[in-house]
């Protein structure tokens, strides 16, 4: 599968890396316009050093894309991202982007299911319950990556 293709509306649209980025470092990030905590986490991740590529689409485009990167709806979050061959779903703490850019596990990305209170873009740290970061290994099974509380 190409992640850095998808269709909507009919038309293909290239997520393409610019000639000079370090393409590991650039996140292309779907998400629906109205969504607060979705332009707050693109900030939390920008403010971490990435480059972010945001792309506002309406919901269905947002849920069609996801079915074409194969999560879950039990594994899905509010928006979508795409980052080196990974996706990744939802508030995902920009440490643990890092460490999945640096250590390369053989998976399909990273989850934060649902919206934790505590996630970065939700109230950050102190501000709900603890959470974990789900790595989605190539065959769909799960496990934590990282905790956080």
């Amino acid at each position: 599968m190409n992640r850095r293709a998808f269709l909507m509306s009919g038309a293909a649209v290239v997520l393409a890396r610019p000639v000079f980025a370090d393409a590991a470092s650039i996140i292309r990030v779907l998400k629906t316009p109205t969504c607060g905590c979705c332009t707050a986490w693109v900030e939390h991740v920008r403010q971490a050093g990435f480059e972010v590529e945001a792309q506002d689409v309406d919901q269905d485009a947002l849920y069609a894309f996801k079915d074409r990167m194969q999560i879950a709806p039990e594994l899905a979050g509010c928006h979508t991202a795409v980052v080196g061959d990974y996706f990744i779903e939802g508030h995902v703490p920009a440490s643990d982007i890092k460490r999945l850019l640096a250590e390369q596990p053989v998976a399909r990305g990273l989850t934060v299911p649902g919206m934790p209170m505590s996630s970065p873009g939700m109230g950050g740290p102190g501000a709900g319950d603890a959470f974990d970061t789900l790595l989605v290994g190539s065959d769909g099974v799960t496990s934590v990556f990282a905790s956080h509380s």
